[in-house]
């Protein structure tokens, strides 16, 4: 077991670089927006729903099949590699047939959607959610070749031209255009902000596909009219968990300007999207995560020891989870800059949207119970009955309480999902995890939050020295009940 986790831990420490680091980089953007972007203009807001659109989108076009390639491409008797050119097919066709159609009706759908002055905005998004469905599946294959320094160099290599771009578009071209406004204004005009976001990643989108020449060669495979029928009844269950699993993460971003229309709406959606961002740290530690454990599930799916290993990573991935969630509150006054200050009025809903994240985590861990059984109905049936959970939620109390409502709908709707999938599973796949010392993790974190929040420290610099103190004592505590420092190489030798 030793070795398969050193892989797992090795596997995630550089996808989890190439998502932390990108990321980070990527969080320059939000200050750069959100400064350039105030507030009370609602063009952040505008931002946030054409991007819960996009997630949206890329659930519908990919349909399930990365989960579908990794289960087809481990399985008995299958062709790994016919299974990756009918991924590649089927993927690549339904992305083009979608851009297409698109493109041709994009003034008519522009106006469904509230962007009748801007239909530019939907076109960008429609191709740039077309290049995306079918770079996830290049992506797959490089995880499931174990291959994830190329992977880390894409991501990156996209990463750091959107920062590039956005830094030039929203501090270089406003500066040249007050000093030499005609070098620049063939193409610059200083009210199109928030229109430069999409065209900068449309452009970046586009770059990386370059990069896969050498999967792209997949297509040579040919088509398996067969083994695509079986891949899509495997597919099918999956594509409308995915749905309502990225409705629960997009939903209220979504719905948010048809419950509350018009520029307010825009505002509070803006302030919303915004401080989720910070939240967001907890979705790289899951993505990162995902990406390795994904294809090394699959891969254990036919060893004896495989609950073990399941029941011991999904303990360790509950206390970092944890570990990060503190981190994050204690350290609120300084990742608050990470937003404009006209953001700042939404920063109580960050630590709701990071418990949120965690449960959305743990479902994810649970989950493979359905997929390794092959019932998948199974996670489709959860999602959607956490889905309406999330939009009931968010129906009732949005038009009352807000944004906020919208953050404890997500908290509702992922407890739901893993609360399900865990009593289901244990059905299904019983597999014995820690829950008591789980609990106590999830109650000692519950304590140094509530500690800290009512601490009457008015003292930035005191109050993340105390922050800092809680942190420490619970690292003290993982060391000592469940990373004995003995048991680490290296620390071990200066460890009696």
């Amino acid at each position: 077991m030793a070795k398969e986790l050193k892989t797992l831990v090795k596997d995630t420490a550089i996808y989890g670089l190439s998502s932390i680091v990108g990321r980070f980089l990527n969080y320059l953007l939000v200050p750069l927006h959100t400064t350039k972007i105030v507030a009370e203009s609602g063009g952040y807001g505008v931002v946030s729903n054409v991007y819960a659109y996009t997630a949206l989108l890329m659930a519908l076009l990919t349909f399930g099949m990365e989960t579908t390639f990794f289960r087809f491409s481990n399985k008995e008797g299958e062709d790994s590699h016919r299974v990756y050119g009918t991924t590649l097919w089927l993927v690549g066709g339904a992305s083009i047939l979608f851009a297409v159609l698109c493109l041709v009706f994009n003034a008519p759908l522009s106006a469904l959607m509230g962007y009748a002055d801007h239909p530019e905005y939907i076109a960008c998004m429609t191709t740039i959610v077309a290049f995306d469905a079918l770079q996830s599946i290049l992506f797959a294959r490089l995880r499931g070749q174990h291959r994830p320094w190329k992977f880390m160099a894409l991501k990156m290599s996209f990463i750091l031209a959107s920062v590039l771009l956005n830094v030039f578009v929203f501090l270089g071209a406003p500066a040249i255009y007050e000093v030499h406004p005609e070098w620049v204004s063939w193409w610059y005009n200083p009210d199109y902000s928030v229109g430069y976001i999409f065209f900068i990643n449309l452009i970046c989108t586009v770059s990386v596909t370059f990069g896969f020449i050498p999967e792209l060669k997949g297509f040579a495979y040919g088509f398996d009219g067969a083994l695509a029928r079986r891949m899509l009844r495997y597919a099918l269950p999956i594509l409308v968990l995915s749905i309502a699993g990225i409705l629960n993460q997009v939903a209220d971003k979504i719905t948010y300007r048809f419950i509350v229309p018009g520029v307010e709406g825009d505002v509070q959606l803006g302030i919303y999207g915004a401080c989720t961002k910070i939240a967001m740290i907890m979705a790289l530690l899951t993505q990162a995560f995902r990406y390795a454990y994904e294809p090394f599930v699959f891969g254990k799916s036919r060893d004896k020891d495989n609950r073990e290993m399941y029941a011991v990573t999904m303990k360790f991935f509950i206390i970092f989870t944890l570990l990060a969630f503190l981190a994050v509150v204690f350290y609120m006054d300084i990742l608050k800059y990470l937003i404009g200050s006209s953001y700042w009025e939404g920063l109580h809903v960050v630590p709701i949207v990071m418990m949120a994240e965690i449960f959305m985590g743990i479902y994810f861990n649970l989950s493979f119970w359905y997929k390794l059984k092959d019932v998948t109905y199974w996670g489709a049936i959860m999602s959607v009955i956490a889905c309406a959970v999330l939009l009931g939620v968010n129906f009732i109390f949005v038009p009352r309480y807000g944004y906020v409502a919208c953050a404890w709908g997500g908290l509702a709707g992922y407890g739901t999902a893993m609360l399900l999938s865990y009593f289901i599973g244990q059905h299904y796949y019983p597999i014995r995890y820690d829950i008591k010392g789980i609990a106590r993790y999830f109650a000692i974190t519950l304590a140094m939050f509530g500690a800290f929040k009512v601490m009457p420290i008015e003292n930035i610099w005191v109050r993340m020295a105390v922050g800092t103190l809680l942190l420490l004592l619970f690292v003290a505590y993982i060391i000592k009940h469940d990373l004995p420092l003995k048991q680490i190489p290296i620390i071990n030798r200066f460890v009696k």
